[in-house]
């Protein structure tokens, strides 16, 4: 640790006495008078108070040192001195990442096999993998929107990406919905971004595509995200050969893509999905900011505290062994 002044100017004051010494002293006025010892012991015989000027003060060395002391220590106060811890460089992450996940009744459908081949519904697949993505996000800091026939923030931007997993798994299909908004979760998405102060704005869209009550057209939607400086990624989920309501709509999640900058991908099962990913994390490879700070232990109120000390002790000195000169 090393002791530095915020405030170094301040010492320039230091010299402040010594010049108001030098070129403007004291006020003198002279008067004829005569000296007498025992001036006190006379006054106090006599009953009487002696008068201003008739009493000459002996200023003695300490005081002297103790004013300089204090003056001294008042503007190295002034100076402000802090302790320097050592430099720390820390690296954050520039890029904010929000994950728009589907939880209509449409993704109930089980039509993704496992690695066993064995057929999952469409959402526990995906929470599957997205989970582990969200957990490989460190420095990132990522939202979590879900929607059905509502759009909800499940979490706002923040790092705490555990507490964004716990909220993601505890998701169920239906409980925002049956039916798909995904214009309006692209909406609810943009509206998160405007409290993000960086540049690389991501939205990962997952959905089967099928958008059943938007209030707002997902091209729209995705033409103002475009305009806002976020990039749109989608991604298809499901068998595009399902009949009704669980057929997936690959075109809707490709024209979203290509409106706002992003890319289309369609994932049959959990592996592709996890490929997906990782050709996302390829493209918008993670910017850091390198962010150095030096901790500083303010140290002001020693001297300060210091200088009324001396002051204090001088006081209290002088007023036990005060002697006056008559």
């Amino acid at each position: 640790m090393t002791l530095a002044l915020a405030f170094p100017w301040a010492l320039l004051l230091l010299p402040l006495p010594l010049l108001v010494w030098r070129f403007a002293p004291p006020h003198r006025h002279r008067s004829t008078a005569i000296r007498v010892p025992f001036f006190r012991q006379i006054t106090e015989a006599a009953g009487l108070e002696p008068r201003d000027g008739s009493v000459v003060l002996r200023r003695r060395r300490i005081q002297v040192i103790a004013a300089a002391l204090c003056w001294c220590l008042l503007v190295l106060g002034l100076a402000r001195p802090e302790l320097l811890g050592q430099k720390q460089v820390v690296e954050k992450a520039a890029r904010d990442l929000a994950l728009a996940v589907d939880i209509s009744g449409s993704m109930d459908a089980r039509d993704m096999p496992d690695a066993t081949g064995e057929r999952q519904q469409r959402l526990q697949v995906v929470k599957d993998v997205v989970g582990d993505f969200i957990e490989e996000r460190d420095g990132d800091r990522v939202a979590l929107i879900v929607f059905g026939t509502r759009a909800f923030v499940q979490t706002p931007f923040t790092e705490d990406l555990e507490s964004v997993r716990d909220l993601l798994d505890s998701t169920t299909v239906g409980m925002a919905g049956v039916d798909t908004a995904i214009g309006d979760a692209i909406g609810l998405a943009i509206r998160t971004f405007e409290t993000s102060e960086v540049d690389q704005r991501l939205l990962v869209l997952l959905s089967d595509g099928a958008d059943t009550s938007s209030s707002m057209s997902p091209v729209n939607a995705a033409e103002i995200a475009a305009q806002r400086g976020v990039t749109i990624h989608t991604i298809g989920v499901g068998d595009p050969k399902a009949d009704g309501a669980d057929k997936v709509d690959l075109r809707a999640l490709e024209d979203i893509a290509a409106r706002a900058g992003g890319a289309f991908y369609y994932a049959s099962d959990g592996e592709g999905l996890q490929k997906i990913y990782d050709e996302i994390e390829r493209l918008n490879p993670r910017i850091t900011e390198s962010v150095s700070f030096q901790p500083k232990q303010p140290m002001h109120k020693l001297p300060f505290g210091l200088a009324v000390l001396i002051g204090l002790l001088t006081t209290w000195w002088l007023h036990l062994s005060s002697r006056r000169v008559a």
